[in-house]
């Protein structure tokens, strides 16, 4: 039992009255001696006793009383064991995330999560009120009938739920309803990666119940990605693969097989491959399929062309040649039109990769062709002094020469790299700037491993074919529009508009990205390998990792069916204290008007 008011419990304090009127209790007056009377003295050593018992019942009654109100001002609550229920205000939380989807006995766990929920829904009364709580946090309320509709229609997610979220907003729904008896009713496979890290409601009873048994053995691709994303047309495709053993493994393009292959188990393997596809295509890394089919196929994009034709102007020095002879001869690039690489003076045309001038006699003139080519661009102020170069593939690499790059009205460009605070290079529609010559005096990039990468990266994805790039997304994660697509398209060609916030989709696959009708890009939609790590935590680890005594652990299915809406039901007492109250009250009245008249 508890209080809804325990702060009035201090009316019982009151007791103290009878108590101390009953002990207080003397004979007032003079005592005379009559001899007639004395008989009556005989008669009251007589019924002394009966008077004794009389006097305490009176107090207990008294005493009864007012301990009576002073509960019922509390406000109290108790839990009854049962049929039936007080009304209940329950979110049903079921952990539908991809790891759920696993086949234990020829059945899915979500299939009997789903049973379970359904089981308690049925025991509802018309008095209740239910909300079904998927693990990504989404609510959905309304009476019975609309709830088991929700849950028939739950499907496995396509990655892993945020159990946080999920417990968060389920606490948030139960306590609007305005019941007193709450409760959160939690049935989940107990995966230890997803439910390390979880917050649990403090205020909310939490009725948790998860499979006792270990998980079956998973397979499953841990990682796939074309290596480089853009291929000039050669690349390759890495793949990893989840397995207690060497597993068999194939590789797609637009639904074509082009390689099969056997992999030990956790062992990277490199496909290369220079297919005859050209644009943006969409790849998959398959395994035969197994008890848990979301991780069996793992998802990628790459954009396949031609090997651009690269050009030097006179003024870039030897170290930016001897990089573009070592692209050339791994046919990243060839001979050609294509592209240039030119100091800001000596272009004449894009698309360029342009690096500020040698001689700061040649700025003007620079800054002229920057004006002439269209590129909203200009060298600024000259700098010197050592500073470190931060951006991708640019560790280790120091400038010490540079010019200021100020951006002209209507610039719209990509900052690649950066010294300090300012841009050092930056990439637009058909051009890369860099603020400093690809010199040793200027900068330690061209004497520096990462300068090749650095430069065949430049060339190949920021400056032939399609722009745009391949985008990484978590299921139903949002992202900020990219700025070159206004669309994103299924592989099945339905288009979507984009707005300034980008809806992932909740299913695992390659969606691409368009600008008017050229595919762009696209958006890599595949499940985290952590929920491939079916490891759980045993129910006793559970609720430990969810703390708190408000958490009950129910050991089976039926347990946890039975455990809701009566686990959460607080009856009032205030009606049976008030009562109990009353009727010590007309108990003591009648007493005494038996003792009236029994005196008259």
């Amino acid at each position: 039992m508890s209080f809804l008011a325990p702060l009035y419990l201090a009316l019982a304090s009151a007791i103290a009255v009878p108590l101390l009127i009953h002990l207080m209790r003397r004979r007032i007056g003079m005592r005379v001696d009559f001899p007639a009377a004395r008989y009556l003295a005989r008669a009251e050593r007589e019924h002394s006793r009966t008077l004794r018992i009389r006097n305490l019942l009176l107090m207990l009654l008294r005493v009864l009383a007012i301990l009576a109100l002073a509960i019922a001002a509390a406000r109290p609550v108790a839990r009854f064991i049962g049929a039936g229920h007080a009304p209940t205000a329950i979110a049903l939380v079921v952990d539908n995330s991809m790891s759920a989807g696993v086949v234990v006995n020829g059945r899915a766990l979500l299939d009997q999560f789903k049973g379970m929920a359904r089981d308690v829904v049925g025991g509802a009364t018309s008095t209740d009120r239910i909300w079904l709580v998927t693990i990504d946090g989404r609510v959905r309320g309304g009476n019975a009938a609309t709830i088991r509709d929700a849950i028939d229609g739950l499907e496995p997610l396509a990655g892993a739920g945020d159990p946080s979220a999920a417990l968060a907003r389920a606490a948030s729904v139960v306590r609007a309803s305005g019941l007193d008896a709450r409760q959160i009713a939690l049935v989940t496979d107990g995966q230890r990666t997803e439910w390390q890290r979880v917050t649990p409601p403090a205020d909310v009873q939490l009725l948790v119940h998860s499979p006792s048994q270990g998980p079956p053995a998973n397979r499953a691709v841990t990682l796939a990605e074309a290596r480089p994303v853009r291929w000039t047309p050669r690349g390759a495709v890495a793949a990893r693969f989840l397995s207690r053993d060497s597993t068999t493994y194939r590789i797609t393009l637009n639904g074509r097989t082009f390689a099969r292959g056997t992999a030990a188990p956790n062992e990277e393997i490199v496909v290369r491959a220079e297919p005859p596809e050209r644009g943006w295509v969409a790849g998959t890394v398959e395994l035969e399929p197994d008890e848990l089919a979301g991780d069996n196929v793992r998802h990628f994009a790459a954009w396949i062309g031609a090997a651009p034709g690269v050009s030097l102007a006179p003024g870039v020095g030897t170290f930016a040649r001897s990089a573009v002879d070592v692209l050339r001869s791994s046919s990243r690039i060839a001979d050609g039109g294509d592209i240039a690489i030119a100091t800001a003076d000596e272009l004449t045309r894009l698309p360029a990769l342009i690096t500020a001038p040698t001689d700061p006699v040649r700025l003007g003139a620079a800054n002229r062709a920057l004006e002439k080519a269209n590129v909203p661009w200009r060298f600024g102020p000259r700098r010197s002094g050592e500073t470190p170069l931060r951006g991708p593939l640019l560790d280790n690499v120091t400038v010490t020469d540079r010019y200021d790059l100020v951006a002209q009205p209507g610039a719209t460009a990509e900052t690649l790299a950066v010294v300090g605070r300012d841009a050092w290079a930056v990439a637009g529609p058909g051009y890369v700037l860099a603020a400093s010559p690809f010199i040793p005096d200027a900068t330690t990039l061209p004497v520096r491993a990462p300068f090749v990468p650095w430069l065949g990266s430049v060339l190949t994805e920021r400056l032939v074919g399609e722009p745009g790039q391949v985008i990484e997304a978590a299921p139903g994660a949002q992202l900020a529009r990219p700025r070159w697509a206004d669309a994103m398209q299924t592989a099945e060609g339905a288009r979507t508009t984009l707005t300034e916030t980008v809806d992932v989709p909740t299913r695992a696959g390659t969606y691409f990205l368009t600008r008017g009708d050229r595919r762009v890009g696209a958006v890599v939609v595949n499940p985290s390998p952590d929920e491939s790590q079916l490891d759980r935590f045993t129910p006793a680890e559970l609720r430990a990792q969810l703390g708190g005594n408000k958490t009950l652990v129910a050991d089976s299915p039926g347990d946890w069916i039975a455990m809701a809406f009566r686990a959460a039901a607080r009856r009032s007492l205030v009606q049976p204290a008030l009562i109990l109250a009353l009727l010590m009250l007309i108990l003591e009245a009648g007493a005494i008007g038996v003792r009236a008249r029994r005196a008259a």
